[in-house]
């Protein structure tokens, strides 16, 4: 994802140096109510803990659609005076949030006329199809009448996401606003791009009075009686009276949220916190879950990458391919469709590279911002390749392969022409234009990639990550290619692949540092900094065995492991800060992958010890959420992680996280061929002393499993088998 930058003021002695980075997240400050998010394929929203938007000083709060924002402002008032928070609750499901509320006491001419607490105001949304829906319901507990003004104060400015996020504009389109009846208003913007946008407002009943920015019902509420009123916010639709009914709408958006998860594993542990931990992750992945033509996407996470992230994407689907691995092929599918055919400087666009981000908002249409289709990413492509041959080997879905094949084949010659410019044999990056990314890896901030003393790296860089993706993508080629009965080609790809760890070791190795260069920049000269890539290099198999040990000691030491996970440098590196973006925090998909490597290598024990920190970290967390990152504080007693302020969250990789880390712990692998599952050097943390995996699928077939920990060993049961398959422990040493 884009993290995108700031202006950064340092201070030394009488000399100011300005660091531009463009697309930062800026942080202004705190939000003074806790947000919450729902989505439904391209529409989003974000309110805070009242259910109110825009009702309270900072936060993205909106309710947005194709990145850009169609409702500003929607404020319940009573009597002019805010109602007190009772308590705000997700649905485990994430299909609606509920908000319960009170009043306070409401004073008149100097004398209260209601008295706190008399009123219960229960505030229902939900998205569904590009609407937002929200019945609010209002009882009166008291022994007499009750007689109030209940308002709702809404507002749009239809601000591109870009907008939101401290973008400045010079110009902008022309917005207006009317009331289409007596419970109708209707929003509505003509973009510099041309394009339209509107909102519709429905309120059932009418209104006592509604103007163009207030909507009053004047209720004389008996006591014990109960009213309700509905509101439906509609993006881009006809007047909301031809919307579904709110418990209509409620009941088929549920159904359609169960419907969409049959068919994957379900996870089931002895530990109840890990139950509602993985019960969260699922629901998240579930709602960032987005329909397209070309197969269900996870979109990268809200509010800031709720849009098709190729990186983003492949990861998630890499981490859910044992669960269900037909999220990778809607992921490959649709990068396939979106694959560069052409060059653009603008997009990083050239022949065979995979997208980095799309966008849909006006500022992307007009080019303001590059992200239309982005192409501004070194990874996505070789993750691209390395994602196919994992679900073929996964699926033994050769149809599949042989459509995806000649989009594998132009991401190959991408990685061995415009993607390796010098043609020394690693994959490099440089923007084409000052208003791309100036890193294209993972860590995409302006400060991540750096050298020992704390000099950015400039020039071509070659990231060691993605030297074992392509290490990676290519061996799995091979053996597709072999599957195609392309003898020749595999044979080619498989020594292209070694050929390229010979180089790898050859120019990345720090001997006095124990463990990989983070990268090498344009004159060659390796960034001898301790990093978290090194750890994900393992996940790819280009490490000697010799060296990943050492590789893997050394994350697990105290300038990397925190306790509550490895961070992204190591204390004591020039730029290493816990608070940063990439410096020094720590993100759970890193961590995940850093397990996958260790658990290929047999380091089973390492494995145990970032999952139980993980696992711990999330038990602090709102709702048992993994966010996108947190920071690297070391662990102290008594005390959870610290936030990182702007985190998404839910974010997909994040989500995926803890199923990666089972996986990681159980060494699932799969042979379609055989019809084989096997739990290779299987060990369960501490605090799993059982999992059951159910509807664990190899083709046709499937299985339900349960495995139990006897200290550091595991025993395996079959329950139940549909079809033909096996399943097997192999212990390696």
């Amino acid at each position: 994802m884009s993290a995108e930058a700031v202006t950064q003021i340092v201070t030394t002695r009488n000399v100011e140096l300005v660091v531009e980075s463009p697309f930062y997240i800026p942080m202004t400050g705190p939000a003074a109510r806790p947000r919450r998010s729902l989505k439904h394929d391209d529409t989003f929203i974000v309110l805070d803990s009242h259910g109110d938007i825009g009702a309270s000083a900072g936060g993205p709060d909106g309710l947005f659609n194709a990145d850009t924002r169609y409702l500003a402002r929607l404020e319940l008032v009573l009597d002019e005076v805010q109602p007190l928070l009772l308590g705000s609750n997700l649905r485990d499901d994430n299909s609606a949030l509920t908000i319960d509320l009170t009043n306070p006491d409401v004073y008149r001419n100097g004398r209260i006329v209601l008295q706190k607490d008399m009123l219960h105001i229960v505030r229902t949304i939900f998205l569904w199809r590009g609407t937002a829906y929200q019945r609010i319901g209002v009882q009166n507990h008291g022994d007499r009448p009750a007689s109030f003004d209940l308002t709702l104060l809404f507002d749009n400015d239809f601000a591109d996401l870009f907008e939101v996020r401290g973008e400045r504009r010079p110009r902008r389109g022309i917005g207006a606003s009317k009331l289409l009846g007596p419970a109708d208003v209707l929003f509505e913007y003509n973009g510099l791009d041309g394009k339209s946008r509107a909102t519709t407002l429905h309120f059932d009943p009418r209104p006592t009075r509604l103007a163009v920015n207030a909507a009053t019902y004047h209720l004389d509420l008996p006591p014990q009686q109960v009213s309700s009123l509905f509101v439906a916010a509609s993006c881009n639709k006809p007047a909301a009276p031809k919307a579904v009914p709110f418990f209509r709408g409620l009941l088929a958006h549920r159904r359609e949220m169960r419907q969409s998860n049959t068919g994957a594993t379900s996870v089931e542990t002895s530990n109840n916190i890990f139950n509602e931990v993985l019960c969260q992750s699922m629901a998240d992945l579930n709602m960032l879950m987005t329909d397209t033509p070309q197969g269900r996407y996870p979109y990268a996470g809200i509010p800031w990458y709720s849009t098709t992230f190729g990186r983003d994407g492949i990861i998630t689907a890499l981490q859910m391919l044992w669960i269900d691995p037909r999220v990778a092929r809607g992921v490959l599918k649709r990068l396939a469709f979106y694959q560069a055919k052409t060059v653009d400087p603008l997009a990083d666009a050239e022949p065979g590279k995979i997208l980095h981000e799309m966008r849909g908002g006006e500022m992307a249409a007009l080019r303001e911002v590059p992200f239309a289709q982005y192409y501004g990413s070194v990874d996505a492509t070789p993750l691209f390749v390395l994602l196919a041959g994992l679900y073929v080997e996964r699926t033994g879905d050769d149809e599949t392969l042989a459509e995806l094949w000649p989009s594998i084949e132009a991401a190959l010659r991408w990685i061995d022409g415009a993607g390796d410019p010098d043609r020394d044999g690693f994959v490099e990056y440089q923007r084409a234009s000052e208003q791309g990314l100036a890193n294209q890896g993972w860590k995409d901030s302006y400060d991540a990639i750096f050298h020992a003393d704390g000099r950015l790296a400039e020039g071509y860089i070659a990231l060691a990550e993605v030297q074992g993706y392509v290490f990676a993508g290519k061996q799995l080629a091979a053996r597709c290619a072999l599957r195609m009965g392309l003898t020749d080609r595999a044979g080619q790809l498989e020594t292209e692949a070694r050929l390229l760890a010979e180089r790898f070791e050859a120019a990345f190795w720090c001997d006095e540092l124990g463990t990989y260069a983070l990268a090498l920049d344009g004159a060659k000269q390796p960034c001898r900094v301790r990093t978290s890539n090194a750890g994900q290099l393992l996940f790819t198999g280009i490490v000697r065995a010799d060296r990943a040990r050492m590789v893997a000691s050394d994350l697990m030491r105290p300038h990397f492991f925190t306790g509550w996970g490895i961070r992204t440098v190591a204390r004591g590196e020039a730029r290493y800060n816990p608070m940063s973006y990439h410096d020094g925090s720590i993100w759970p998909h890193d961590n995940a992958l850093i397990a996958l490597g260790f658990a290929r290598y047999g380091l089973k024990h390492s494995v145990e010890h970032v999952f139980e920190a993980l696992f711990d970290a999330a038990t602090y967390m709102d709702l048992r959420r993994l966010p996108e990152l947190f920071c690297g504080f070391r662990r102290e007693k008594g005390r959870g992680p610290t936030l990182y302020p702007v985190a998404c969250a839910p974010q997909a990789w994040a989500s995926a996280t803890p199923f990666t880390l089972l996986e990681a712990a159980l060494g699932l692998e799969f042979d379609a061929g055989r019809g084989e599952i096997r739990l290779r050097n299987p060990r369960l943390p501490a605090f799993l002393n059982e999992v059951i995996l159910r509807g664990l699928q190899l083709g046709c077939s499937s299985v339900d499993l349960r495995v139990r920990r006897h200290g550091d060993d595991v025993s395996l049961e079959v329950l139940r088998t549909r079809g033909q398959i096996q399943v097997s422990i192999v212990l390696t040493h």
